[in-house]
């Protein structure tokens, strides 16, 4: 499967701007869970390409700002509502997570506390190929998705997020002294 293949289900499902990533993941599910199920395999592993390219530290030290601290599902989460945002929001986040400080909801989940996560994208294929055949998606090698926890630089570091995140830093974390 091309890159433009696996991101025109996800452009298709977020046509008229669905109201949530849960909506999104529906809308794909449905319009893959039509085609054969070799494709929704291909989908599948396409999701997992992707996800090992948004597998960055800095992007997961970005969620664990925005929601104030992930484990290593919830940054998979995480990456899984970025994803129903769609490519390019995918692709700015990985190249300068920093710029998900411009994103209005982000913003406004600084005051509200909101959460930014999304499982059920990460599901897609699998529940598109169990619609489509009723069993469940073939098991198969699956690339590293992110980093070994015990690498990570210390999220917990705020001199530290200041210096790499410093617009996210400025709007989650108290100023520097």
């Amino acid at each position: 499967m091309r890159t433009d293949d696996f991101w025109a289900v996800i452009d298709r499902a977020t046509a008229d701007r669905p109201a949530s990533p849960a909506e999104v993941a529906e809308r794909a599910v449905a319009d893959l869970a039509t085609r054969d199920p070799e494709e929704i395999v291909a989908w599948g592993r396409h999701l997992d390409k992707v996800m090992a390219a948004s597998g960055t530290e800095d992007l997961w030290a970005a969620a664990y700002l925005i929601n104030g601290g992930v484990d290593e599902a919830g940054f998979d989460a995480f990456r899984g509502w970025l994803i129903a945002h769609g490519r390019k929001a995918v692709a700015a986040a990985v190249q300068k997570p920093d710029v998900l400080a411009n994103v209005v909801v982000i913003k406004e989940a600084a005051d509200t506390g909101a959460v930014f996560a999304a499982e059920e994208v990460l599901d897609i294929a699998a529940r598109a190929y169990e619609q489509a055949t009723g069993g469940p998606l073939p098991a198969g090698e699956r690339p590293r998705t992110r980093p070994e926890v015990a690498e990570l630089w210390d999220f917990d570091n705020e001199e530290e997020m200041h210096r790499r995140l410093p617009r996210l830093s400025a709007l989650f974390l108290e100023p520097p002294d």
